[in-house]
């Protein structure tokens, strides 16, 4: 959770085609597949209650995001994908810096383009 929050930031950091703000990075079409209305995971994501641990977990990590006092455990990336997944083309050895569980967490630049 940690380190995807950390990608987020890293985004939002760094204005792009993806968004200029944690709100608008979020919600950049196609980045973050749980708010993306036919992903499985969306009904998912506007059932969760503060009963959840995770939930609880994650708020509090996503409120010291918002207070600029989350540890960048990533390296400064701003993108990543599921290591058993298909490799985006996007995905290439330059750009990697660490993989963080199951995924692979890479540094595309400025503006997502490598620069």
């Amino acid at each position: 959770m940690q380190a995807v929050l950390n990608v987020i930031g890293n985004r939002a950091a760094s204005p792009g085609w993806w968004g200029r703000s944690i709100g608008s990075v979020c919600l950049c079409p196609w980045q973050f597949s749980c708010w993306n209305e036919d992903d499985p995971n969306a009904s998912k994501l506007g059932a969760v209650t503060q009963d959840d641990p995770q939930f609880r977990v994650a708020c509090a990590l996503a409120a010291q995001l918002v207070a600029g006092r989350l540890a960048d455990i990533t390296g400064g990336a701003d993108s990543y994908f599921a290591h058993d997944s298909m490799k985006p083309r996007w995905a290439i050895p330059r750009f990697f810096i660490k993989t963080i569980g199951r995924q692979d967490f890479y540094r595309l630049g400025l503006n997502g383009d490598g620069r």
